[in-house]
């Protein structure tokens, strides 16, 4: 497939790995370039979980479009994108994206799907044909569903050597991120019959209906595909944290007057979040970070979430779009983050939200966050100069159909606008 022509320039490609290190060329055509260039504000840009370097570019472009027209003409932009190691299962539709007609929850993998498991976790080709076979087959023992969720867990490696291994966590307990999701740790056969459960009550208003299916094989696909969401959840945050945050301190350097505004989708979001971490000591070049549809915790800025106060290293505001249309977030993601146990040691009681992501209603138990309408929020000079800030984007982000649809329904110029609008490059 060609690659998509970028709708704006100039335009850097960043790219890291799983641990996070870039690209060095890449990152030192960024360094020089904006700096030559007299780049006053660069938008920088991180998908959520796409499957290549295509997906995410034509996301940008179609993002970027229409920034040009919108900022005012003395205005020195540049562009850049995030292109980290992520996946995607190739039958869960995306907007404006070429997709196979198979719908969520169907038995079995595609070819695409196993391509994609297969490059994303290199050295598995024996586990994820082994996954295959089971899903395809659903045979009726006990012991062979649960022999597919050790494969499963296998496959994702739940609590990895390396880097990674604590950047999965949302909220702290005593401190300390969480260990193995229990997901993984007690029976597959109650998890997959809860995502089954999930999957057939989903319609159209992003609401459960109250019933269980008797076949936890219905669920089994849908816990592969948490699992591997579990798996990308730890990799952004790695990313974030290890890769980007240290390279916009290299840009802070190399190119002292560039303000930098952050913008990510889905996991994205946490990845750019998670780069306010990764910031060395004293660097505030970001002046706004705008999360769009973000898939983690909405506690994760409040007291015992992992990026607790870290909304103060930005140099302006942290503007959380939200919609309630998103049936990713409003009821995959909860279900997936409760079997994960992703609400331990928070805040000390259980709530009723516990489970919530900041996509579906922005972010929560932070002290003095503004609540705004996404209209409101493009009027001029309407959003805070700093703190958290949420926008309800229901008004754009609505697409309704499958799970994934509304979830990935960010391309409008009106969100465009919010990030100009959060970076005051008016």
């Amino acid at each position: 497939m060609a690659q998509p022509t970028m709708s704006v320039s100039p335009y850097w490609e960043l790219t890291f790995d799983a641990d996070g290190d870039a690209d060095t060329a890449q990152r030192d055509r960024l360094l020089t370039g904006a700096k030559q260039r007299k780049i006053r504000d660069l938008i920088l840009f991180s998908h959520g979980w796409n499957n290549d370097r295509t997906g995410a570019t034509r996301l940008y472009s179609g993002f970027f479009a229409p920034i040009p027209a919108l900022a005012p003409p003395t205005a020195r932009i540049g562009y850049a994108g995030v292109v980290w190691p992520s996946m995607r299962f190739c039958d869960e539709p995306i907007p404006d994206f070429p997709h196979p007609a198979a719908a969520l929850g169907t038995p079995g993998l595609d070819d695409g799907t196993r391509h994609a498991l297969l490059e994303t976790f290199p050295g598995r080709a024996t586990v994820v044909e082994s996954i295959a076979r089971l899903l395809e087959q659903r045979p009726p023992e006990a012991s062979e569903l649960e022999e597919f969720g050790r494969l499963v867990r296998e496959l994702v490696d739940a609590v990895p050597p390396g880097p990674q291994a604590p950047f999965a966590a949302d909220t702290l307990a005593e401190g300390v991120p969480q260990d193995e999701p229990e997901m993984f740790t007690g029976s597959t056969a109650a998890a997959c019959t809860a995502f089954a459960t999930a999957l057939a009550g989903l319609d159209g208003d992003g609401e459960v209906r109250g019933f269980a299916l008797p076949n936890p094989w219905d669920g089994a696909k849908e816990l592969l595909r948490q699992a591997t969401y579990y798996a990308m959840k730890r990799r952004a945050g790695t990313v974030g944290e290890r890769g980007l945050g240290p390279l916009i301190g290299r840009l802070a350097k190399a190119a002292p007057g560039v303000r930098v505004h952050l913008v990510g989708h889905s996991f994205g979001g946490r990845l750019v979040s998670f780069a306010l971490r990764g910031l060395p000591e004293g660097v505030r070049a970001v002046k706004s970070v705008t999360l769009l549809q973000g898939a983690f915790s909405h506690y994760a800025f409040a007291a015992q979430g992992v990026l607790q106060g870290h909304q103060n290293r930005i140099d302006g505001p942290l503007v959380c779009c939200y919609s309630r249309f998103d049936q990713a977030l409003s009821t995959m993601y909860p279900l997936a983050s409760r079997m994960a146990g992703d609400d331990r040691g928070l805040i000390g009681e259980v709530l009723g939200a516990e489970w919530g992501a900041m996509g579906h209603d922005g972010v929560q138990s932070v002290p003095d966050t503004r609540a705004y309408r996404l209209a409101e929020v493009l009027a001029p000079g309407r959003l805070p100069a700093s703190g958290c800030v949420n926008v309800d984007a229901a008004e754009v982000v609505r697409r309704g159909g499958a799970p994934a649809g509304a979830h990935s329904d960010i391309v409008h110029p009106e969100l465009a606008r919010v990030v100009l609008a959060a970076g005051r490059i008016t």
